[in-house]
């Protein structure tokens, strides 16, 4: 995980992940609109960034575009006062996916 502040006065809080998907068919459908509904809980922009593209973690849209089949990486960017919990909340969902047969 890599934390920035942008200022030390600064209450605004980077965070990024590198990710893997792993579940069997990607962030497809189902799963990528339960990833899009998990992002929209908190209040920090959530951005997803594959190839040099940049992809909104609140647009289902954006996370169908992002084409996250099964082994795709991608960087999990969270700014904002709750960009920590934001961004370990959405690494457990992608782990949960893996774990789930009908997904």
């Amino acid at each position: 995980m890599i934390l920035r502040r942008s200022h030390p006065d600064d209450k605004s809080i980077v965070v990024t992940r590198m990710i893997t998907v792993q579940n069997e068919l990607g962030l497809h459908a189902r799963p990528a609109a339960e990833f899009v509904r998990v992002a929209n809980r908190f209040r920090s922009e959530i951005t997803l960034i594959k190839d040099e593209q940049r992809f909104s973690a609140s647009s289902l849209i954006d996370v169908l575009r992002a084409n996250l089949d099964k082994g795709a990486s991608a960087m999990l960017e969270a700014r904002g006062r709750d960009a920590e919990a934001a961004i370990a909340r959405l690494e457990e969902l992608l782990i949960e996916f893996r774990d789930r047969k009908e997904d």
